[in-house]
């Protein structure tokens, strides 16, 4: 008679081995850290420093007591397909209310000192949603550089990259010829509307495509 033991082990294998089989690169648990595609980027290491071990759909950028005016990013990411993609890491840092990124003290050296402290992740819900609280950064002060905020994705078990940075539509710096190359930027429209909301917060909505644009991308056959 057959060992009951043996059958019912190789059974329990054969099931784990079809689920992970199944089973999106996004939705996977992360030995990390990923590796860096898509080009030269510098400073994109501090993607994985500070990334806290439990995160949520919905992060804090700006503490609440930060100067400035609130706002709120949120946005989905999606795969080429159109479909949602869960579990996936959306990093975001820029500017206080001065366009100074204030120092992140506890990385001192470190590219995520320079990525300063208004930085924060999220990590995608099972509909792909993500939202950041934060306020509105400003320019950097010595320059014309239109106000932005950076964005990296993670896709744990694949691969990190930088997305264009979002830049605001009502924005005076921001030529035509930038407007149009925004519209077309890795991950997608990186060009948003803000708008206030009744409380006098700021909102804007920037979705993500995991891959657009982005050299070296690995294919999902």
């Amino acid at each position: 008679m057959p060992n009951t033991r043996r059958i019912l082990s190789a059974a329990s294998l054969l099931a784990a081995l079809t689920l992970a089989s199944t089973t999106p690169l996004s939705a996977t648990s992360r030995a990390g850290p990923e590796p860096i595609i898509g080009g030269p980027c510098e400073g994109c290491e501090a993607v994985f420093q500070g990334l806290p071990d439990d995160l949520s759909w919905r992060a804090r950028i700006a503490p609440q007591n930060e100067p400035g005016e609130p706002m709120i990013i949120e946005g989905t990411v999606h795969d080429a397909q159109g479909e949602a993609a869960p579990g996936v890491i959306v990093y975001a840092y820029h500017t206080d209310a001065e366009g100074i990124y204030p120092p992140e003290e506890r990385f001192p050296g470190t590219a995520a000192y320079r990525h300063g402290r208004l930085r924060a992740w999220a990590e995608t819900d099972d509909r792909g949603r993500y939202r950041f609280d934060t306020i509105r950064p400003a320019r950097y002060p010595s320059n014309d550089i239109p106000a932005h905020v950076h964005m990296h994705i993670i896709e744990p078990g694949c691969c990190t990259y930088y997305l264009t940075s979002i830049h605001f539509g009502d924005d005076p710096l921001l030529s035509d010829e930038q407007r149009t190359d925004l519209a077309d930027g890795r991950g997608g429209n990186a060009l948003v509307e803000p708008a206030r909301d009744t409380d006098g917060v700021w909102r804007i909505h920037r979705d993500i495509t995991l891959g657009a644009g982005v050299p070296d991308y690995p294919r999902r056959d």
